[in-house]
This record gives structure tokens, sequence and C-alpha cells, in this order.
């Protein structure tokens, strides 16, 4: 399957629309409906829960399940405190970063709709050379033009109020999608482009095959832990996004090397099943899909972890995505990668085989 294939017209529309509406943890029902509007066409039917994760489900009838999986939030900011002058600080909703705040603008979601303001910050004439304080939790605030609290809470603004950043979905070089929340919006569009092949090819599998979106992976895998114990899968295959660590000032000595445009990158640590990754690695190798390794120390930090330590054990492995700049609001990506992850789980889904218990003791 080429690239051009994968990134049809409909493909590419759906994914800049699922990029470009906002979904914080914890309010990702718009996004997930976006998401099940699209892939619709290739499930036989829904699971959704309590708290907003979504499943298509193909073969909901079988006994052995099988998972891919992604994770639908994206990082926010709430708002925690509100000046006397109408100026707003803020709290983390996941790991939003002070770094990057000042000079950005931003939606504010209220009952009445999306309220914009900006991220301010002290003019560079008005700071002292040398004692320049960086950008803190304690200290970044956002301006909507209120002349104080009064006029603030009148445009509906109030504590707990969920912020997002407005920036859109770009494409770099004809070849490197940009844009906030490609951690794990890509993810959710990678799955849902595997259910989309198999139902073109004709592909039938043994198995039932879950086709999992999960809510608030960003504050601690909560939608993941949820969601596994209503399956009860017997494998599963999560995807993710993992840095590219070429770029300045990330240590490859700490942090490996791993780079956008060289392939999907599969991971090794305790909670990966070297089993279930041998077979990813056999499927990449049989199909020419390049791909890079990344280990973990202790745990993966994603969805797996969730996964592979529910209902007893869940076999579980872990593609990811290189990306650079996570989570700031110009998460890059390669397309070709994104093309990479997409064809390597659906190879990867065809190796296995129903009944399958993934022991080492086999």
């Amino acid at each position: 399957m080429t690239t051009e294939h994968i990134f049809n017209k409909e493909a590419l529309a759906f994914f800049e629309n699922y990029l470009n509406n906002a979904s914080p943890t914890g309010y990702e029902a718009q996004g997930q409906r976006i998401w099940m509007d699209y892939l619709k066409p290739y499930v036989d039917t829904f699971i959704t829960d309590t708290y907003g994760t979504a499943v298509g489900v193909i073969n909901p009838e079988a006994e052995y399940k099988v998972v891919i999986e992604a994770h639908s939030d994206e990082i926010s900011w709430y708002v925690n405190y509100i000046s006397d002058n109408g100026l707003i600080y803020v709290i983390r909703n996941g790991g939003s970063d002070h770094q990057i705040a000042p000079s950005k603008w931003v939606n504010i979601h209220t009952k009445n709709g999306i309220v914009e303001g900006v991220f301010g910050w002290p003019a560079i004439h008005t700071r002292k050379p040398g004692k320049e304080e960086n950008p803190k939790l304690e200290n970044i605030f956002i301006d909507i033009g209120a002349k104080d609290k009064k006029e603030v809470e009148q445009m509906g603004v109030h504590v707990g109020c969920v912020i997002t950043y407005p920036d859109g979905f770009k494409i770099l070089n004809n070849n490197q999608f940009v844009c906030r929340a490609l951690d794990n919006r890509a993810g959710g569009f990678m799955i849902a482009q595997v259910a989309r092949l198999l139902k073109e090819n004709n592909i039938t599998l043994p198995f039932g095959l879950y086709i999992t979106n999960s809510v608030q992976e960003e504050i601690g895998l909560r939608g993941a832990e949820m969601i596994t114990q209503r399956i009860r899968p017997n494998a599963a295959i999560i995807t993710d996004v993992c840095h590219d660590t070429t770029t300045p000032m990330i240590s490859k000595i700490e942090q490996g090397e791993t780079k956008i445009g060289d392939g999907p990158v599969i991971s090794y640590a305790p909670a990966i099943h070297h089993t279930l990754r041998e077979l990813i690695i056999d499927a990449a190798e049989s199909n020419a899909i390049p791909f890079q390794r990344h280990a973990s120390s202790r745990y993966t930090g994603t969805d797996t972890d969730a996964f592979a330590y529910s209902n007893g054990g869940v076999a579980s492995a872990l593609i990811s995505l290189p990306l650079r700049y996570m989570h700031t609001t110009v998460e890059t990506v390669h397309k070709e990668d994104v093309a990479n992850v997409i064809r390597l789980i659906y190879h990867s889904v065809q190796k296995i085989s129903s009944g399958d218990n993934f022991s080492y003791f086999n």
C-alpha cells in the first residue's frame, strides 16, 4: 500500500479535522465523536464507557480479543485563580509546559463558548539583564482584556474552566505534519487507518479486534486502566509517540537515539511482552518496514503499562511514532513514519493467531 493511498483525500481531511478539534484531558467527547464518525464504515459496532473512551469493534462475537490502542486526550490548563485586576493564573491538566506559554494565544472553554486570551509576559525593556525570571507555573498568567475580576466572571470565565491552545494542523516541507496534540491524536488516526485498510482489503481476522481510543492518558493512563477491565483482551498493541532525540539539548546517552523519518520505534521494557514484540519485528522485517528500537527503564509511561498489568496480565507491546518538540504547539512527525506505523500494525495483527496465550513457557 502506497503512502499516497494511506493519505487519500478523505483520510487527510479527517486527520486535519481531528487535530484541529480541542480534546483536553477530561473533555474528549467531541473529538471522540469525530473519530467514531470516520471509523463507522470500517467496524461492526462501538463500545463507549462512562468517562468517554471509544472502541470500534470488528468481529465482536469472537471470544479471543486483540486491542490496538491510542489515546485521544491532549494536555491543557485549568483556570486556578483570578486576580482582582482580571489576570488569570493556571494549573496544569496533564504535562503542559510552562516555558512555552508566554506570548501564546489560548482558548478558554466556557458554557457560552470560547473566550480568547493571551499568556502575557513583561517586555524585554522592563526586565533587568542578568536577573531575568524564567517562566514558571507561579508567574505565567493569561490576559483576556478584562479590567477586573468581575468582568472576567461576566465573560463566563471561572475557576475550573479548561484552557487549550488554538494552534492548528500544518504541513512542513511537504513531508512533516506539525500541530499541537499530535501526542497522541496521530495514534487515533493511525489505528483508524488500520481498520480502514483491513476493510478495504477484505481481511478476515480470526478474533475480535478492538480499535481503542482511550481518554485521560496524560494524567496517568486512567482511560486505559478503565477500558481494559471492560474489554478483557488477550493481547494489546499500543501506539503512542516518543522523542526524536537528534534535536538540540537532548542527551542521546540518557534518552537513546530515535529520529523522525527513520521509521516506527519498537520498545523494550518489562511491560513489553517479548513474544508479541518479536512478532511485530518479524512483521516489520517480512514487509520491509524500517524500524528503530528504544529501551525504557522500569515502565514505558504509556497506556502499554495499564494494559500489560491488568486482568492478571495481558501480552502487550508498544509501537511508537517518533516526534519532535513534545508537549509544545509545534509537535512534528514525519509523514512516512505515520504511514509505516499504520503498515506495521496492519501486518502485525494479521500474524496473531486466535487462542495464542503468549506464554513464555510454550
